[in-house]
């Protein structure tokens, strides 16, 4: 079964790249604001003209060192105001954006730059800028290193300042008036805009090739959703070096709506409180950690107050599920989902707030029980699909058609349809050039046009997209049963509050096993409750009392799954996983295949 759409004139008029796009919203919304973002203990806002004057003189900056069109300036920085002036600079250069994780090892850092052969490389702060010098020998393009700190220089002139920057892109303006909107002009829809290394769950990552008219596709194919407009405020503190997040650029600058910046991932429950947004984009695990954070909270709380919150769930939910089924809810039920909604639910959503129309997930599977627990407090999470190979967003559920445990329906002027074998195939606007300086592996994932996705997935009869795993994740036992294993992990992390790593194996093997790792902050709060406050990580996942807590969330998941889902046994490893170690990608997707090899005795022993 395939979907597709036909393309309205909003789409087919966008504008021709991103250096336009902006400049039209600057010309549309001079005077709202563009962005806030920390500064001190306070935060800074900021104009759409105020913005264009500052991405006006980095850009003409840029061209005063020599950047040339499509050649590639690299931005290696958390997510922060700074990156998203330092983005739109590039593309108003007419330049091509490549992104780099700040957590990424030095060796990978030396390989992105060098493979994308980067002119100019933004770098947040001594930490980065060391990663450069360190393999400056490696890097023969590299010209010149940008920082977003001031304190971040070595002693040559190798690396300057934003302000340095600026002051350059002033002094060759005052020259030429006119340098910057020749560069926006003459560049192309199929330029290249940006390259994204994929996160290299298997090998070295590709450099995927994502044109303007890919950006301009994205941003212009969400606001004919009309799910969001130009009055509406995001919180954005996804990884920019993350298809994900620059996607909610293009967005922006196609609404108009002001977006509140700051990457700092232990800061985003405080931050919504202080800012307030209608929106935000999130990867599952925020909403896993945020569920668990909850839960645990109220079972250490006990008593009296526990038991009301159970309850209002249980109605809750039962409510939602009436609801969406198209039932009425029978009069004492609405009233008592009246009073859980006073005394529980809009305590929760004022942790977000209080304002929150939805969150957006994407970048993994969400699971649907945690989505429906949720929505069962007023808070509705629309799950999206993408891939950095389709400039991130292909599908997403709508406020008013929504379908838990889907990732919504097709982006108007895209296609999508199953291939023979379960694989979900994408074409359209979006769908990438192919990987840089790789043809075998371009021509391997693009075929007439169609990106084959690497998913298995299957579209209902009213067009909504359910993805099932990835194709080289699904795996079969000994007995012949097919075995999909993040739908097991997720369902296990919407069980279990204190998880944070769940990996089933099973390939070949008479039954399926399971490496769990606890989150170290919930254990944390856990041993204060428990008598064990100051303990280490290892000696409370050692304790006996925790592989026994862990059991029982492990007897509840297989009474959930078919016989031969089950984990008949499972080993608590005493740490977590993290990009350090190498089995976390810098955009924390597990490397499966690295997890394995580490720890192949250990499961070796589990079928012993």
């Amino acid at each position: 079964m395939s979907q597709s759409t036909a393309t309205p004139a909003s789409i087919e008029n966008r504008a021709p790249n991103v250096g336009r796009q902006f400049f039209d919203r600057v010309k549309d919304s001079p005077g709202r604001e563009a962005y806030r973002f920390p500064r001190g203990g306070d935060w800074e806002s900021v104009t759409w003209q105020e913005t264009g004057d500052r991405v006006t003189k980095l850009a003409a900056g840029l061209v005063a060192l020599g950047v040339e069109p499509e050649q590639r300036v690299g931005i290696a920085s958390t997510t922060r105001f700074e990156w998203i002036l330092a983005d739109l600079a590039v593309m108003c250069a007419g330049a091509a954006t490549t992104t780099v994780y700040p957590s990424t090892h030095t060796e990978d850092v030396s390989y992105i730059l060098a493979d994308s052969e980067c002119r100019v490389v933004f770098a947040e702060d001594d930490e980065q800028v060391e990663k450069l010098v360190s393999s400056r020998s490696e890097l023969p393009h590299l010209s010149k290193v940008v920082t977003f700190e001031d304190g971040a220089k070595s002693d040559d002139d190798w690396v300057i300042t934003l302000a340095d920057l600026e002051k350059l892109g002033a002094d060759l303006l005052a020259e030429k008036p006119s340098v910057v909107e020749e560069r926006v002009d003459g560049t192309s829809p199929d330029d290249l805009a940006t390259l994204i290394y994929t996160s290299g769950t298997t090998g070295r990552p590709k450099g995927v090739r994502l044109r303007h008219s890919s950006w301009t596709y994205e941003g212009a194919a969400i606001q004919d959703q009309q799910i969001l407009s130009e009055d509406d405020l995001q919180f954005l503190w996804l990884p920019m070096a993350h298809s994900f997040g620059k996607v909610l650029l293009s967005t922006q600058l196609a609404i108009g709506f002001a977006t509140a910046v700051d990457g700092r991932v232990d800061k985003i429950i405080e931050n919504l409180g202080v800012v307030r947004p209608t929106f935000m984009g999130a990867a599952p695990r925020i909403f896993e950690k945020a569920h668990g954070r909850i839960v645990t909270m109220q079972q250490a709380e006990g008593g009296i107050k526990e038991k009301l919150f159970n309850r209002a769930f249980a109605v809750g939910l039962q409510v939602d599920q009436l609801k969406r089924e198209g039932k009425p809810v029978p009069f004492l039920l609405a009233k008592q989902h009246g009073l859980f909604d006073k005394l529980v639910f809009s305590k929760i959503r004022e942790r977000f707030g209080g304002r929150v129309r939805f969150f957006i997930s994407g970048a993994a599977a969400l699971n649907k029980d945690v989505a429906e627990w949720f929505h069962a407090a007023g808070i509705l999470i629309l799950e999206g699909y993408g891939l950095t190979e389709t400039s991130a967003g292909s599908c997403v559920n709508r406020p008013e058609d929504y379908r838990f445990g889907t990732v919504g329906k097709g982006f108007t002027g895209s296609e999508i349809k199953i291939a023979q074998d379960g694989e979900v195939l994408i074409k359209g606007p979006g769908v990438m050039d192919g990987y840089h300086n790789m043809p075998e592996q371009t021509s391997e994932a693009l075929s007439d046009g169609w990106l084959h996705t690497g998913d298995i997935g299957e579209i209902d009869s009213d067009g909504f997209l359910k993805i099932t795993d990835r194709k080289k994740d699904l795996f079969k036992t000994s007995g012949g049963k097919y075995i999909a294993p993040s739908s097991i992990e997720s369902r296990f992390k919407a069980i279990c509050p204190y998880a944070s790593q769940f990996l089933v194996h099973g390939n070949d093997r008479n039954f399926c096993v399971a490496l769990v790792t606890l989150d170290p902050d919930a254990m944390t709060e856990w041993a204060a409750r428990n008598n064990m406050a100051g303990k280490s990580y290892q000696d409370i996942v050692d304790s006996q009392k925790v592989k026994d807590m862990v059991g029982e969330y492990v007897e509840q998941l297989n009474a959930k799954l078919n016989r031969w889902e089950t984990i008949k046994k499972w080993i608590l490893l005493d740490h977590d996983l993290t990009v350090e170690s190498g089995e976390l990608t810098p955009s924390m997707k597990v490397k499966r295949k690295v997890v394995e090899e580490n720890y192949q005795n250990e499961i070796d022993a589990l079928y012993a």
